[in-house]
């Protein structure tokens, strides 16, 4: 079992940047991939960046490559989204999330935190 808990959304000016933080409960966390997903809206829910295991993979959706960077440290149990250059379309609930086995569905999903960017 693995708990989720996002941290580290809020209200920005585009341009801006804002970290969010998920935090993982359980001695397995190093075992899965890591995914951020955000939902808008009125719109369904997208895929935004994914890390592997051990960090050293990542993956992104084009619309945010070049301005997000995902990150963890197992240790810390520990994922982050570095986001910069934050447009106002990027508004809307992250969530991350935790897959162990790559192409199956996400197994477990954090609460989200809220994200909106101002013009």
């Amino acid at each position: 079992q693995v708990q989720l808990v996002e941290s580290g959304g809020g209200l920005v000016q585009a341009g801006g940047s804002l970290r969010l933080s998920c935090a993982a409960s359980g001695r397995t966390f190093s075992s899965y991939r890591m995914g951020w997903f955000r939902q808008a809206p009125g719109k369904e829910r997208e895929f935004v960046a994914r890390i592997s295991a051990s960090g050293g993979i990542t993956i992104y959706a084009d619309s945010v490559k070049g301005r997000f960077t995902v990150s963890r440290d197992n240790a810390k149990n520990t994922v982050w989204l570095q986001m910069n250059s934050l447009k106002p379309e990027d508004t809307a609930v992250y969530y991350c999330a935790a897959q162990l086995v790559a192409g199956r569905n996400y197994d477990y999903w954090g609460q989200g935190t809220q994200v909106t960017v101002s013009s």
